[in-house]
């Protein structure tokens, strides 16, 4: 069996085929261009999987709310305008024959994590994503939890910052407007003609710098706040950090080595680790769960 997986982001396109031993190859990345809407999207993805031969299924993991049951996109904001509402199970299913899972990229990734990664053997876990936005997910009793139209574990648009920054969400002071990937590179920004993006700031050269330390100490700082909400409500055995900021060591070093000290006592075995699959997690995930489909 071969299952074509994608991995749809605001930004970029990954994709691979996988197959039944659930070995990704054949890896692609290419641009999403959002701004042309939720239709082009959707045509770029059947274009890809018309270009293969030998194809079973078709696996998705994308961006937005997702009825992963009836794979339609629920919900979307404005980064890929008129999303909302996309039958996307439905339109590449009728247009290319293939059974087709479809899933929020970062229940996806918790479903990755789930079998093949650092939730593996778990029952319960959560999972946070940061990158552009903070994402979330919930894997409780073994499943997903989706909360009532599919929608829960949306992490980000917690609010931290009573009367704070306006969210793309359209409210103010959400915790991603704090504690994201695009909140630290702002900050570290503010003011400078040479931009850096995420892996300069944590280049020698840059890390070691008194003002940028203290902007990414603080951002941390930030995201600490915003788990340890997290904790309070859940208190889970284990909590799974993703995006590609969680490889820069410090990171994953300086929330463990605070967190604890900020926690009551009967809540501090919570584990805080990070992705063991890293951008893998989510193709694994869908695909999995493409895997289960019944062919027509």
């Amino acid at each position: 069996m071969n299952i074509i997986t994608f991995d749809i982001g605001a930004t970029n396109i990954k994709y691979a085929v996988c197959n039944e031993k659930f070995i990704l190859t054949d890896r692609h990345t290419i641009p999403t261009e959002a701004a042309k809407g939720g239709q082009e999207l959707v045509n770029k993805i059947i274009s890809i999987i018309e270009n293969y031969d030998n194809i079973d299924r078709a696996a998705i993991s994308t961006t937005g709310q997702v009825d992963s049951e009836n794979g339609i996109v629920v919900y979307s904001t404005d980064c890929i305008p008129y999303y909302t509402g996309m039958m996307m199970k439905k339109i590449i299913e009728n247009k290319t024959g293939l059974p087709t899972y479809v899933e929020n990229d970062v229940n996806a990734f918790a479903l990755g994590e789930a079998q093949f990664g650092a939730g593996k053997g778990k029952s319960d876990f959560l999972c946070l994503t940061y990158g552009g936005g903070i994402g979330g997910a919930l894997y409780l009793n073994n499943s997903l939890y989706k909360g009532m139209g599919s929608s829960a574990g949306e992490f980000g648009h917690m609010v931290t910052h009573a009367g704070g920054k306006q969210c793309i969400c359209g409210g103010e002071g959400c915790y991603e407007c704090y504690a994201s990937t695009e909140a630290l590179l702002h900050a570290v920004n503010k003011g400078r003609k040479d931009k850096l993006d995420a892996f300069e700031i944590f280049e020698k050269s840059n890390f070691q710098k008194p003002e940028i330390r203290s902007v990414i100490d603080k951002w941390i700082d930030e995201m600490i706040v915003g788990l340890i909400n997290i904790i309070y409500v859940f208190n889970p055995p284990l909590i799974i950090l993703g995006g590609g900021i969680m490889n820069e060591d410090y990171v994953i070093d300086l929330i463990d080595r605070k967190i604890y000290n900020q926690l009551m006592d009967n809540f501090k075995d919570v584990n805080i680790v990070r992705s063991k699959l890293g951008n893998d997690a989510a193709l694994l995930g869908v695909a999995a769960q493409a895997s289960k489909l019944k062919t027509k």
